[in-house]
């Protein structure tokens, strides 16, 4: 696996299990992590083991989100066939998406705002798969999406959910608080196709797993929602699809919130007000 991130300073870094080098280091070309998102969409992503630089370890770098703008967010809901069970909803009979503006996002570690108690007084984090698209598409049939995915990351995505209780048209709204959308700090790069049905992913809050769930229990897989919604519209670099949570936990101040997605990363982010 190969990594594409950035400095808390901007600076566009490539790794891999051993560490972090400059990503012009390892290809003088690639000025941007944008830039080498068809790169690594194509399988040509140089490395580490390219670089004129030393690796530096993960540990002792301050990561900001991977890419400085991203394009359109989609989120999808009631993509695991338990969590729709526990919200006594019906299995959708095809990707119930949504988009989220561009100010949900924020970087790893957060922190997570929570509105004030008078416009919510419950929100839910929920720990996703997110799939980024690297090169721009349209009408990709399934085998074909691993030719435009760039990579894979986690995210923790958030719900005012008595916003949304008090009426279904208020999906975008209740998705679109500030910082509702918290991206984990690499983008995850498999050198070669991936095999996500064993992936498994984990809602954590104050150490604690609030849900679990194989990728091979959803409803419409990655690749799927990819195809499905690149018949839509046009699909271009820098697009995020968040592919389901398995299940929510309400968050108040003060907790720690943990998205882990085997295989793919792990982002963290405190709850404040």
């Amino acid at each position: 696996m190969k990594y594409l991130a950035r400095t808390r300073e901007g600076r566009p870094l490539v790794g891999d299990e051993g560490g972090f080098c400059p990503l012009g280091a390892a290809d003088p070309d690639l000025e941007s992590v944008r830039d080498a998102l068809s790169r690594a969409a194509d399988g040509t992503l140089p490395g580490p083991a390219d670089a004129t630089a030393d690796r530096i370890d993960a540990d002792d770098i301050a990561f900001a989100p991977p890419l400085e703008r991203f394009g359109k967010l989609w989120g999808i809901g009631l993509n695991y066939l338990e969590h729709a069970g526990d919200l006594d909803e019906d299995r959708p009979v095809e990707p119930a998406s949504f988009l989220k503006p561009s100010s949900v996002l924020t970087g790893p570690g957060g922190p997570i705002r929570l509105p004030p108690t008078d416009q919510s007084d419950r929100v839910t984090a929920e720990a996703e798969l997110a799939v980024l698209i690297g090169r721009e598409c349209h009408s990709v049939d399934e085998e074909s999406v691993d030719d435009v995915i760039a990579g894979f990351l986690p995210v923790i995505d958030m719900t005012a959910e008595d916003v949304l209780q008090r009426n279904p048209r208020f999906l975008t709204r209740a998705k679109s608080y500030d910082t509702f959308l918290v991206v984990g700090s690499a983008i995850a790069v498999p050198e070669e196709p991936i095999d996500l049905a064993d992936i498994r992913v984990q809602t954590v809050v104050n150490d604690e797993v609030a849900a679990e769930n194989e990728v091979r229990n959803m409803a419409f897989p990655p690749r799927e929602i990819v195809s499905f919604h690149s018949e839509v519209m046009t699909l271009r670099p820098g697009d995020l699809f968040s592919t389901g949570t398995p299940g929510a936990e309400p968050i108040e101040p003060g907790d720690d919130v943990r998205s882990v997605v085997e295989s793919i990363g792990t982002v963290d982010a405190s709850v404040t007000r």
